[in-house]
């Protein structure tokens, strides 16, 4: 009789440890963030390269263990989300909607400079799944889709706001990329390595390689970021506008210490990448339109600050170099980055 009950018993706890690999964290809270880069903040009235950006993103709850929504992360564990041997695991959804304007660098003229990079808006929707595994490991898979050229309205958010604040407006705005939409598939993945240094703080290092393929960008990206401050496990850093270092929203208020929901951390990293393909420089696909000759390798530069109090409010600031990224570009672009978030 024991040999038997000693083998139920191990039935039993195999399926517990598998089912606890699956199993996402209880962290209800759902968090709502404003994302907004610009280069005028740094250089005063400077709008060249990348001059805007700005994304609004929805993050749902953990997946419960029980939920039908495991399913495409279920589909995908044999590769990208793979969580054999975990011992907790934690899903979440993200919904973004966001806007880039790129202009080139003398934006008085009604002609604009053909060695210049081109005028165009991107107008772009998305969906993502992110899994943590075991505080350690970050997965994250997104699709972005919208539209390139007059109907993403870089014009109007650009000159709108010129006009509102007594700025002269961008005058070349007739000479930018046509009608075309747009698709981007994301993967990368992030691991941490963090070390605790008492009294709550910890560093730790987060490696990251990625892939990212569409119509709109192809390239793929390998960086890294050091971080200094506490209740570092919550997240794997600052959520930023892609292309860029680290730029998922996922948060879990779980993984913070108990009784002290209070985090904060400077942040220094650096991202490579080489570009096979740059709609926003290359031009229009299947139309002919202004172009520029982009270059191979496209390297960032960032550091910042977070702030957060759980799940209920955060704040990051960040600074990036990004490194030329045409072949006429005299100079690199220096951005400045602002998150808010508020959790419910």
């Amino acid at each position: 009789m024991k040999r038997p009950l000693r083998r139920l018993g191990l039935a039993a706890a195999m399926m517990t440890s598998t089912l606890g690999a699956g199993v996402a964290q209880a962290d209800d809270t759902i968090r709502f963030s404003v994302i907004e880069e610009n280069d005028s903040v740094i250089l005063g009235d400077s709008d060249k390269f990348y001059t805007q950006g700005i994304a609004f993103t929805y993050l749902g709850p953990d997946v419960a263990a029980d939920s039908a929504w495991n399913g495409p992360f279920d589909a995908l564990d044999f590769g990208p989300f793979d969580t054999t041997g975990a011992s907790a695991v934690s899903r979440r959804y993200e919904i973004l909607l966001g806007q880039s304007v790129f202009t080139p660098k003398d934006t008085a003229r009604e002609d604009p400079d053909p060695d210049d990079r081109p005028y165009v808006g991107w107008l772009y929707g998305g969906v993502g799944l992110i899994q943590d595994t075991d505080r350690r490991r970050l997965d994250h898979l997104e699709l972005l889709a919208g539209v390139v050229g007059p109907d993403a309205h870089g014009e109007e958010a650009q000159n709108d706001w010129h006009q509102f604040i007594g700025v002269d407006k961008s005058r070349g705005w007739d000479e930018q990329l046509r009608n075309e939409p747009g698709v981007m598939l994301s993967y990368e993945r992030k691991w941490r390595f963090l070390q605790p240094i008492g009294g709550g703080f910890a560093v730790d290092a987060i490696p990251e390689l990625g892939l990212t393929v569409g119509n709109v960008m192809d390239y793929v990206q390998a960086g890294g970021m050091l971080r200094f401050g506490r209740n570092l496990e919550a997240d794997y850093g600052p959520q930023r506008i892609r292309p860029s270092l680290s730029g998922t929203p996922y948060f879990n208020s779980d993984y913070l210490m108990e009784g002290d929901p209070f985090g904060f951390y400077f942040f220094v990293g650096t991202q490579g990448r080489a570009v096979a393909r740059n709609l926003f420089l290359d031009g229009n696909t299947f139309r002919d339109s202004r172009s520029v000759d982009s270059e191979a390798l496209v390297g960032d530069l960032s550091g910042g600050l977070a702030l957060f109090w759980g799940s209920a409010v955060r704040l990051d600031t960040a600074v990036t170099y990004r490194t030329e990224e045409f072949e006429d570009q005299d100079e690199g672009t220096t951005l400045w980055g602002l998150n808010m978030t508020v959790g419910f």
